[in-house]
């Protein structure tokens, strides 16, 4: 698989068999992660690895009631809050894997950098036939002082990325693209 056809490939994955990508699978990840680039190669990223499914649930269920609290009800939210509340829902949709990218000392450019770096991550784990997905609904429960401490990232770090990973169950399928909205080109 060429970077083009892992492009095309890649998906948001919400749907897992229980198999945990193994150890080695999972520090090649991270090694096409740190291969991004970053802003005066500062480089600024660290990674915690999460494969505790109790951790994760645990983690699912403080980002779901965390949501609920801080959540805007407006029309265009009222589904989200329904889907929070749901025992049933896990934010990680059952993924085994959870990767979180954070940066210790953020900067203008730092959270930037982590995505660069997650999609890294995520164009080889396509390569490597995994499923992933971004988990925005994540983000306000792993910044919290508690979970960072417990994930290991100092009081002043930023998490920018967590990305689930692992086998799909299902793949899903591709999403129509718009076309590329150029709103300038100079020459």
């Amino acid at each position: 698989m060429n970077v083009t056809e892992a492009i095309a490939a890649r998906r948001s994955t919400r749907a897992f068999t229980p198999e945990k990508p193994s150890d080695p699978v999972v520090r090649a990840l991270l090694e096409a992660a740190v291969q991004a680039p970053s802003a005066m190669n500062t480089q600024p990223w660290s990674f915690a690895v999460v494969q505790d499914a109790a951790q994760l649930e645990r983690y699912s269920d403080g980002a779901k009631l965390l949501l609920l609290e801080r959540q805007p009800r407006t029309k265009k939210t009222s589904r989200y809050a329904e889907l929070l509340a749901s025992k049933d829902f896990n934010v990680f949709y059952d993924a085994t894997t959870l990767v979180v990218i954070g940066v210790e000392e953020p900067n203008d450019y730092s959270q930037a950098d982590c995505w660069l770096a997650a999609a890294n991550l995520m164009l080889a784990a396509t390569e490597a036939k995994l499923g992933t997905c971004c988990i925005g609904f994540a983000i306000p429960l792993l910044n919290t002082g508690d979970v960072k401490r417990e994930l290991g990232f100092g009081p002043r770090a930023l998490i920018a990325a967590p990305i689930i990973v692992g086998t799909p169950s299902v793949v899903p399928a591709p999403v129509p693209r718009f076309d590329p909205r150029v709103v300038s080109w100079s020459r």
